[in-house]
């Protein structure tokens, strides 16, 4: 069976729904605290443009991380655990053959 091809129980799909969730809220609230210092330090119009293009190479690669595709999840969570956005902790509740696949995912 490949990565991709791997079933979600309803339990599961709960888990990761709440993780998933999770993650986003901690990035966004860290997304919004780093834009508010940088709004406090506007002085010219550069910094205006700058803090107009962070925050579209932010929304790019939020967009790109966050696939909620079930086909997608252990990779993301990989990420997520690398990231240090989500712990083991946050996924209690998966398979231990998907938190395997997923830990295995992070080493690479």
């Amino acid at each position: 069976m490949q990565v991709t091809d791997i079933e979600w129980s309803e339990t599961e799909q709960a888990v990761a729904s709440a993780a998933f969730d999770k993650a986003y809220n901690r990035e966004i609230q860290a997304l919004v605290a780093d834009i508010r210092s940088k709004v406090n330090d506007l002085n010219a119009v550069e910094d205006l443009w700058q803090l107009h293009d962070l925050l579209s190479i932010r929304r790019h690669s939020l967009d790109g991380k966050y696939d909620s595709r079930t086909s997608a999840l252990l990779f993301v969570f990989a990420q997520l655990l690398q990231e240090e956005l989500l712990s083991l902790d946050d996924l209690a509740g998966l398979s231990p053959a998907k938190l395997k696949k997923i830990s295995a995912l992070t080493r690479m």
